[in-house]
C-alpha cells in the first residue's frame, strides 16, 4: 500500500505537522486528522523510482536497448545469446527475437 503524507492545516498534535499514513490507492484523501480530528490537507511528496542503471540492468529486467550506429544500422547493447550485435534495416535476420524476453 502507499504511504501518503499529510499536513495539518492549523496547530499540529502528537503527530506533529506533517505526518504519513498507508492507505489504498483507492481510498479518499483524509480531510481531518485521524488523531486530533484537525483539518489536514496531502501533500505532494517525492515518489521512489529504481530506474534500471546499466544494460545488464536493463537485459536482466527482459527489456532490449538498440543504439544507432550508423544509418539504418543498430548495436543490441543487451543482447542475449543467438542475437545479432548489429540490427540493420531490411535484414529480418538481425531482429532480436523478443520471444525470448515477452512473457505473459
Amino acid at each position: 500500500m502507499p504511504i501518503y503524507d499529510y499536513e495539518h492545516l492549523n496547530e499540529p498534535c502528537s503527530l506533529g505537522k506533517t505526518f504519513e499514513i498507508k492507505q489504498s490507492i483507492n481510498e479518499e484523501s483524509l480531510t481531518q486528522c485521524p488523531q486530533c480530528h484537525g483539518p489536514v490537507r496531502k501533500r505532494i511528496s517525492r515518489i521512489n523510482l529504481s530506474l534500471p542503471k546499466s544494460n545488464t540492468d536493463l537485459k536482466d529486467l527482459g527489456f532490449t536497448k538498440l543504439v544507432k550506429r550508423d544509418d539504418g544500422v543498430y548495436e543490441n547493447v543487451t543482447r542475449r545469446e543467438g542475437d545479432s550485435r548489429y540490427m540493420e534495416a531490411g535484414n529480418p535476420e538481425t531482429i532480436p527475437n523478443f520471444s525470448k524476453t515477452i512473457r505473459d
